[in-house]
C-alpha cells in the first residue's frame, strides 16, 4: 500500500483523472475494483478496504488488486513519460522501435531509413548504448539491403563497442566515487576521484568523451552539494573543465553538453560568491543555447535564469532579480523558491508567503520532484516567514516538525548546524527582546563550526543573516550582501 500511497503522491489532480480513463480502457470487466480502490486512496480512505470493496474479509483479494493497481500505475507513469518525452535521447529510442516495427511488416527501406536517422542522432550523441542496439539491428538485416556497406558496417560496430565498454568502465569508476563521497571521511574530492580512476588503470584526460566529462563534473557538483562543500571541489573543477577546453573536437558536435558544463562551472562559481565568473559562464552558456536555431533554448532558460536572477540578487540588484523570477515563478518551483528568497530579503514576507501557500503538493511529492535540499530550504524559509508574519501556532508546529523529520537525516550528514539555526529560531520567537543580549550571542557564537567567509557557502550565510540581522537590529538584505562579499 506504502508503494501505491507514493506513485500516487507523484500525481497532479489531472494526471488521477488521466489515470481513471487510462484504468477504465484497460479493464475488460465492468465489475473491476482497481479504479474504487484509487479513489479510496485519493480521498485518503486506507482501513478495512477489502470489505468497503467486497462486503467482507477477503484479505487475499484486495491484496492481489492492490498488486494489480501498482502495476496499472506503473504501467500510467511510464506510458506517459513515453508519450510526453521530448529528449533528444528518446526519440532516438521511438526512431529504433519504429524501426523494428517496419522491419517486422518487410517494410526494409523506411525501416532502414529510419535507422540510419536514429544512427545519425545517436552518433552526435555518444549514445554508445542505443547505437549498439541500432548496430545489433542493421546487422540483423543487413542481408535484405543490397546497398549496404557491411565492412563499414562492422567496423562501426566494433568501435562503437569499444566506446561502450569505456563508458561502462567510467559507470564502475562513478559508482566508485559516489560511495566514497557519501563515506563521512575527511578526503577531498580530487582524491577520492583520482583513486577512483587510478583502481581502473584509467586517466582524466581529452580521450574522454564530452558525455564522459560532463558526468564527472556533475557528480563532482552533486558531491560539493551531499558535503555542502563548494570550495574544496572548485579546483577540481576547474581542472575538469581545463581538459574539456583543451579538446580539440568541435563544441557544437556536443551542444548540450556544453551547455550543461557551463551551467555546473557557473553554479559553482555562484555557491563561491564568485559572482563576476559566475556571469561570465552564464553569458556563454546563453550564447550556446542561441546555437542550432536555439534547439536547446526552452530545455534550459529556467536554469540559466534562476541563476542569472540568484547572481542579480546577491551583487545590489534586488529588483532585477525579482522582475526576472516573476516572469517564470508560475511554471517553475526552483523560480518560485528563488523568488521567495528574494522577496523576504526585502522584507516583503506577505508576498512571499503567498507564493508559499500556492504550493499544495505534499513534501514527499517535492522531493521526488526537487531532491532532498530544496524540501529543507523550502521548509526553513516558511519558518522564518511564519517568525516574520507571527503565526504562533503554525510556527510551533512547524518547528516541532522540522525537528520531527529532519534531525535524524540532518544529524547523519553533519549538519548539525541547521539544527543549531533552527533551536535558536524558536529561542527569538519565545523572547524576541533577548536576541539583542550578550548571552544570546554568545549561544550564537557557540552553536556554530564558523569554516570561514570564503569556504562558507552562500545559502548558508543567507540564513545566518536574518538572525544577525535581528541580533544588530539592522536591515535583512543590507547584512546579507555584507556577509556574502568576497
Amino acid at each position: 500500500m506504502n508503494t501505491i500511497l507514493g506513485i500516487i503522491d507523484t500525481l497532479s489532480e489531472e494526471e488521477r483523472h488521466e489515470f481513471l480513463l487510462f484504468q477504465q480502457k484497460k479493464n475488460r470487466r465492468s465489475d473491476t475494483k482497481n479504479a474504487q480502490l484509487f479513489k479510496y486512496f485519493v480521498n485518503g480512505i486506507h482501513e478495512n478496504l477489502d470489505h468497503k470493496l467486497y462486503g467482507k474479509s477477503a484479505k487475499n483479494a484486495y491484496h492481489a488488486l492492490c498488486k494489480r493497481l501498482q502495476d496499472s500505475l506503473v504501467d500510467f507513469v511510464a506510458s506517459k513519460s513515453f508519450s510526453n518525452e521530448t529528449g533528444e535521447e528518446l526519440d532516438i529510442l521511438k526512431k529504433l522501435l519504429a524501426a523494428r516495427i517496419f522491419f517486422e511488416h518487410k517494410q526494409y527501406k523506411v525501416g532502414f531509413k529510419t535507422l540510419a536517422q536514429a544512427e545519425k542522432k545517436a552518433q552526435a550523441l555518444d549514445v554508445y548504448a542505443l547505437l549498439t542496439e541500432i548496430y545489433h539491428t542493421q546487422i540483423q538485416y543487413a542481408h535484405l539491403n543490397a546497398t549496404l556497406d557491411l565492412p563499414l558496417l562492422l567496423a562501426k560496430c566494433k568501435e562503437n563497442l569499444q566506446n561502450f565498454t569505456q563508458e561502462q568502465e567510467l559507470n564502475m569508476i562513478y559508482a566508485t566515487i559516489k560511495q566514497l563521497a557519501r563515506q563521512p571521511q575527511q578526503r577531498t574530492t580530487n582524491d577520492i576521484v583520482t583513486d577512483a580512476f587510478s583502481n581502473f588503470n584509467s586517466t582524466i584526460d581529452t580521450k574522454l568523451t564530452y558525455k564522459a566529462l560532463f558526468q564527472l563534473l556533475n557528480l563532482t557538483a552533486t558531491t560539493a552539494k551531499w558535503q555542502s562543500d563548494y570550495h574544496s571541489n572548485l579546483p577540481f573543477m576547474e581542472r575538469v573543465y581545463a581538459v574539456i577546453s583543451a579538446k580539440k573536437e568541435p563544441k557544437d558536435k556536443h551542444l548540450y553538453y556544453h551547455i550543461e558544463i557551463l551551467h555546473l562551472m557557473a553554479t559553482t562559481h555562484f555557491r563561491n560568491k564568485n559572482f563576476t565568473a559566475s556571469l561570465d559562464f552564464l553569458e556563454k552558456m546563453k550564447t550556446e543555447m542561441a546555437k542550432k536555431n536555439g534547439s536547446y533554448h526552452n530545455q534550459f532558460y529556467e536554469k540559466w535564469l534562476v541563476l542569472k536572477a540568484l547572481n542579480l540578487n546577491y551583487t545590489n540588484q534586488s529588483k532585477k532579480a525579482i522582475q526576472l523570477l516573476e516572469q517564470q515563478a508560475s511554471k517553475s518551483l526552483d523560480c518560485s523558491l528563488a523568488l521567495m528568497m528574494s522577496l523576504f530579503q526585502q522584507q516583503h514576507f506577505t508576498d512571499a508567503y503567498q507564493i508559499l501557500k500556492k504550493m499544495h503538493h505534499s513534501d514527499v511529492w517535492y522531493e521526488k520532484k526537487m531532491g532532498w535540499i530544496w524540501v529543507l530550504k523550502k521548509a526553513i524559509i516558511e519558518i522564518l516567514l511564519l517568525v516574520e508574519l507571527d503565526k504562533l501556532d503554525l510556527v510551533l508546529s512547524r518547528l516541532q516538525g522540522f525537528q520531527k523529520k529532519y534531525t535524524k537525516k540532518l544529524q547523519l550528514l553533519g549538519e548539525s548546524r541547521v539544527l543549531n539555526f533552527i533551536k535558536l529560531i524558536g529561542l527569538y520567537y519565545e523572547n524576541p527582546k533577548a536576541i539583542t543580549t550578550p548571552s544570546f550571542k554568545e549561544r550564537v557564537e557557540t552553536s556554530f563550526d564558523w569554516i570561514g567567509k570564503e569556504r562558507e557557502d552562500i545559502f548558508v550565510m543567507s540564513f545566518y543573516a536574518w538572525l544577525k540581522a535581528k541580533m544588530e537590529q539592522r536591515d535583512l538584505y543590507e547584512v546579507t550582501l555584507a556577509l556574502v562579499k568576497a
